[in-house]
């Protein structure tokens, strides 16, 4: 088929990797601009340089919505788009232009996790596991039917960026198993269960901020989801701000306000969280690692020389 791409960052990267080397013809691409914007910086790989490296021809937009990009996708005559990482909404007569719709890749097992940072929200939430989908496109965000869906698991000590790396490597069967369904004729794949669906924002400052009356298990997952080279989760103390770079759920069970600075367990020192109210227990928050705001990075241990006073969520 004649393939259209349009996509940003290592997942759009990715994606036109496949299908320059499947039997697909990528005609055009097109994908956003570089951003200063802190997430956006991570996993950055260019699909415009890819895409030139390969001599096909790249649109440079934050929007699809002008008259000359409508212009040059229909000289470019596209069996089908296919996006992945695509930033902004891409209207109807954008996504029905081919004569096969258009395929949107993401980095969720759709319905649930539509929207922004699918995989660090599943792992602060919990999830046993993530995936990627790839559906046909509708008016609806990542709505339409699914034409292909793999999961991979979430293991204990996975981080964020483990389940990148696992993600992402999914990306080329997901899309290219998709594409040859739909180049085989097949018209009709599975409907989203829409009762299931969840929509999450974009991360920012606010939701990497830790709040000690949360369980200790959910600031545990909340650490490893904001893994390097994301920003690390941080709180507080004595009114200078301190990254968790790693921390473990406590062996012991610790009572008391949460945010005091208790007590040395192993290899970490454990701060007081809140009590889980679906056990009942009341772990602490063991953390080993910190950075501090001049960017040392040191064990906990070494940090904390005594203990007693308090981590808080703002100075």
């Amino acid at each position: 088929m004649r393939v259209v791409m349009f996509g940003y960052q290592t997942w759009g990267h990715r994606t036109l990797q496949a299908l320059l080397e499947s039997e697909h013809d990528v005609v055009l691409v097109v994908t956003h601009p570089k951003s200063e914007h802190a997430y956006e910086k991570i996993w950055s790989d260019s699909v415009a340089d890819l895409a030139e490296e390969h001599g096909v021809p790249v649109l440079i937009r934050n929007r699809p919505d002008d008259e000359e990009l409508f212009a040059r996708l229909k000289e470019a005559d596209p069996d089908i788009i296919v996006a992945n990482n695509w930033r902004t909404w891409i209207p109807p007569r954008i996504f029905g232009l081919p004569r096969r719709g258009t395929l949107n890749v993401h980095d969720s097992l759709l319905p649930k996790y539509a929207g922004f940072s699918p995989i660090i929200w599943a792992m602060i939430n919990g999830e046993p596991e993530v995936g990627v989908t790839a559906h046909m496109m509708d008016d609806e965000l990542d709505a339409g039917d699914i034409v292909r869906q793999e999961a991979v698991p979430v293991g204990p000590t996975d981080t964020a960026t483990d389940l990148f790396h696992k993600t992402v490597d999914l990306i080329a069967p997901v899309t290219i198993g998709a594409l040859d369904l739909i180049a085989s004729g097949q018209t009709e794949f599975t409907k989203q269960d829409r009762s299931q669906a969840s929509f999450f924002h974009k991360r920012a400052e606010e939701d990497i901020r830790i709040d000690w009356t949360w369980p200790a298990e959910d600031l545990e997952r909340l650490v490893r989801a904001q893994s390097a080279p994301y920003p690390s989760a941080f709180a507080f103390h004595k009114g200078k701000r301190l990254e968790v770079v790693s921390a473990v759920v406590s062996e012991g069970r610790y009572g008391g306000t949460p945010g005091r600075i208790f007590y040395r367990e192993g290899e970490g020192v454990v701060i007081v969280a809140g009590a889980d109210a679906r056990t009942g227990r009341n772990h602490g928050l063991a953390i080993t690692r910190v950075r501090t705001e001049d960017g040392r990075e040191l064990p906990a241990t070494e940090y904390f020389t005594s203990m007693g006073g308090y981590l808080t969520s703002r100075p």
